[in-house]
Order: C-alpha cells, then structure tokens, then sequence
C-alpha cells in the first residue's frame, strides 16, 4: 500500500507481486462503486502467478475526497499514469461493475496498453437495463457501510446469489469501508451520460463477461448486449451467481479468469 499523487490527485494504491518474474501481464482492476480495496483483496491475493495493482477512487477507501469532480477519461488517464509510475507498459485489464464500465474506457482509451478484459457483473453504461427496484433502494442506503446488521439482514436482495458459508458473508461485510458523501456522489456522477455502445463494435480486445444469473443489481440481460457488441467476447454465466459471484463463487469465478488470462499462441509469438 502507498499514497500517490498521480496526475494531481492522491490515490491509495495497491500492488502484488509486482517485482516477481511472471509469464503473464499483471492485472489493472477497476473496483465498483463505494467500494475500497480490501473490499476485493482476496481476489488479488489468489491470483498469485502475476502482479495486480488497484486503487481507491477518490473519495473512497483510504483516498482524500475529490475536490473536483471527475469522469472516466480523466480516471482512465490517471491510471495509465500510474501504470507508468511502476513501469508497466501492457496490462490485463479487469472491472466489476461500476469499475466494469471503467474498464471498458480504459481499454477503448488505451489499446495499447490493453492486452485482455474482464469485465464482471457490468453494464455498457446508461444504455443498461436496470436491476430490481428494491435492490437499488437498498444500495442507495448508506447504512449497507456503516450498519452490519442492515448488511446481513439485506444480503440478499442487496447482492443476490448463496452464500453456503455465512463466515465469508461476514468476512465480507468486515472489508467495508464506507466511501465519503462526495466520494460516493463524484463516482455516481462521472458515469451522468456514458456509454460505451457506440464504440464497442470498434474495439478488438479478447474480452471476457462473467455475469451472475441471480444478479439483483445488474441483469444477465446486460452482458448479453455487451456480447453482442463487442466482437471477440465470451460470455460466461456463473448459475446461482448474485452481484458478488467473485465471493459466492471464488473457485469457479477465478479458474474461469485465469483460463482466459493464459497466454495464447499469438502472445508466445509476439513475446519471442
């Protein structure tokens, strides 16, 4: 973990394994909206054959509030700053949710430094077909960060999906930390307007979409037009799946990421 100041705004960051040989790409991940880094650490410490690196948007986690807002041109410059800042030059590039969105313009932004995408339980933007109206109501309700019994109580119709463990249900809700009011209304804000649809069928990234077909949040609906947008996708439908099928189903979700993720025979022959 480290502070940076990176294109004029400070960000908390984190890095894995960034100074240890890989065969693969590390991994730059965009985190959904509200949520602080260790709200997916345990994604990025399974992933141990390569580097990832994250960060608190502005205003959430550990990073200052946003004394300007922001929107995702400005966010996917900054991160690609910060690429530089640890001299990474091609990123595996990985989104959920708000943060799927985000992957998305980071990779039209910056094709050359995009060699795959992840892009999970997400949406192409305000073309998305809406949730369930009750799991939105309860989304809006800052007690999901402050309330652990309001969490619990909630889960479902929050996140969808089963939980067979509740110790991970509760390990989960302890990583919450809740973003600032700014924070949370500058990130609600930067996506007033955005989509990605128009310039999908342009983009050419291997790209996989990990959808859960119990999300209450974001419908399966929504990456099927994202499959159908984007020309060389793959859609994966994790079944019982809620919003955080990463948690609800880590085994299956991460073997799935790291099978797209291998090295194909064009990247052996581009590297050779």
């Amino acid at each position: 973990m480290s502070m940076e100041n990176v294109g004029g705004r400070t960000l908390r960051v984190a890095r894995w394994r960034l100074d240890e040989p890989s065969d693969f790409p590390p991994i730059l991940f965009f985190n959904g909206i509200g949520a602080n880094i260790e709200a997916v650490s345990p994604l990025a410490e399974q992933m141990t054959d390569r580097g990832f690196i994250m960060f608190d948007m502005p205003g959430t986690g550990e990073s200052p509030d946003p004394v300007v807002p922001y929107n995702p041109f400005v966010m996917s410059w900054i991160a690609a700053q910060l690429l530089d800042r640890f001299g990474l030059e091609t990123v595996d590039v990985m989104g959920i949710s708000w943060g799927g969105a985000m992957a998305q313009h980071f990779a039209l932004q910056h094709p050359l430094r995009t060699r795959k995408l992840v892009l999970i339980a997400t949406t192409p933007g305000m073309a998305m077909v809406p949730g369930n109206p009750a799991a939105f109501t309860k989304m809006a309700d800052p007690r999901r960060y402050t309330d652990a019994k309001f969490m619990n109580e909630h889960f479902a119709t929050l996140y969808g999906g089963q939980i067979d463990n509740p110790e991970d249900k509760k390990k989960h809700i302890g990583r919450l930390k809740p973003p600032s009011p700014r924070g949370y209304l500058y990130q609600l804000i930067a996506m007033l307007g955005w989509t990605s649809l128009p310039a999908l069928p342009f983009m050419a990234k291997e790209t996989l979409i990990m959808m859960g077909s119990d999300d209450q949040i974001v419908p399966l609906v929504n990456g099927k037009i994202l499959k159908a947008m984007i020309r060389n996708a793959t859609l994966k439908v994790v079944e019982g799946g809620g919003h955080l099928f990463l948690l609800t189903h880590a085994d299956e979700s991460i073997a799935e990421i790291r099978g797209f993720l291998s090295p194909t025979e064009t990247d052996t022959a581009k590297a050779a």
